[in-house]
C-alpha cells in the first residue's frame, strides 16, 4: 500500500518506520526542508516538501495512487483542513489526528469518521491493561481488510439480527446486553441499548456508516460506535 502522512511528529517518524518495515511505501509531506534533510538520513521514505493543508501539495502526492492519508502535524486544525482538502481531491481514506478532545465531535459532524484521539486511545488500553483486557492485541490479530464495526440498538432498531440486513461479508459476531453477551443467531432478539459487535471487512465500512450515520470517532480497534436506528 501506499501511504502518506503529513507532518514528522513522533506519531508520524514511529508510524513511517512500521509501516516500511511492513513493506509499504510511505511518503512524508513536512513544510520544513531542514527537518526533511535530518529524517532523510535515517529514514528510507519518499518526501514531499510544503504545506500539507494545500490543494496543490495534496495533489503532487496523487490522491488516485495513495491508500491512505494520516494527518499528523501537532497542530489540530491543520489535520482536519488537510484531513477535508485530502477528501474533497479523492483520497480513498482520510485519518486525522487531534489532540483536544473538543474537536472530536466537530470531526464527527464534518464527517471525518477515523480520527483518532491517541491520549484517549492510550488511556482506554492502560484502564483496559488494568483490567486484564487487552485489546491491542486483538486488534493485532485482524489480518488484511478485516475490521470490527459496533452499532447501538435505539429504541425503534431492528427486531433480531436477521433484520439489520447486513451487507456481504459481514457477520454479527455478539452482542452486549448491560455486563452479559449472547453469541448471537438471525433470530436473536435486539433490545433498546444493546451494543452489537460486527466483523467485517475495510470494503464494506463505508456502506455501514452511511446506513447507521457514524457519530463518532473511530475506536482503538479500528470499528466505530454508531447509533442504530432502524
Amino acid at each position: 500500500m501506499r501511504i502518506a502522512l503529513i507532518g514528522s511528529t513522533s506519531l508520524a517518524v514511529s508510524t513511517a518506520r512500521r509501516l516500511l518495515r511492513r513493506g509499504h511505501e510511505v511518503v512524508i509531506v513536512e513544510a520544513d526542508k531542514e527537518r526533511i534533510d535530518q529524517l532523510a538520513e535515517g529514514l528510507d521514505a519518499g518526501y514531499l516538501h510544503g504545506d500539507g493543508t494545500r490543494p496543490a501539495i495534496l495533489r503532487e502526492l496523487g490522491p488516485e495512487a495513495t491508500d491512505v492519508l494520516y494527518c499528523l502535524t501537532d497542530n489540530d486544525q491543520d489535520n482536519i483542513l488537510a484531513a477535508l482538502v485530502g477528501r474533497s481531491l479523492g483520497f480513498p481514506r482520510v485519518v486525522p489526528q487531534i489532540l483536544d478532545p473538543d474537536y472530536e465531535p466537530i470531526c464527527s459532524e464534518l464527517g471525518l469518521s477515523d480520527t483518532i484521539v491517541p491520549d484517549e486511545t492510550i488511556a482506554r488500553h492502560l484502564a483496559d491493561n488494568l483490567e486484564g483486557k487487552n485489546l491491542m492485541e486483538v486488534s493485532a490479530m485482524l489480518r488484511g481488510e478485516v475490521r470490527f464495526f459496533p452499532l447501538s440498538v435505539g429504541d425503534e432498531g431492528p427486531a433480531n439480527v436477521q433484520e439489520l440486513q447486513l451487507p456481504k461479508k459481514t457477520r454479527a459476531i455478539c452482542v452486549y446486553r448491560g455486563d452479559d453477551f449472547l453469541l448471537p443467531d438471525p433470530d436473536t432478539a435486539l433490545r433498546d441499548g444493546d451494543e452489537v459487535l460486527l466483523i467485517t471487512t475495510s470494503e464494506q465500512l463505508a456502506d455501514l456508516k452511511e446506513r447507521w450515520s457514524a457519530t463518532s470517532a473511530v475506536a482503538d480497534d479500528g470499528g466505530v460506535s454508531d447509533n442504530l436506528r432502524g
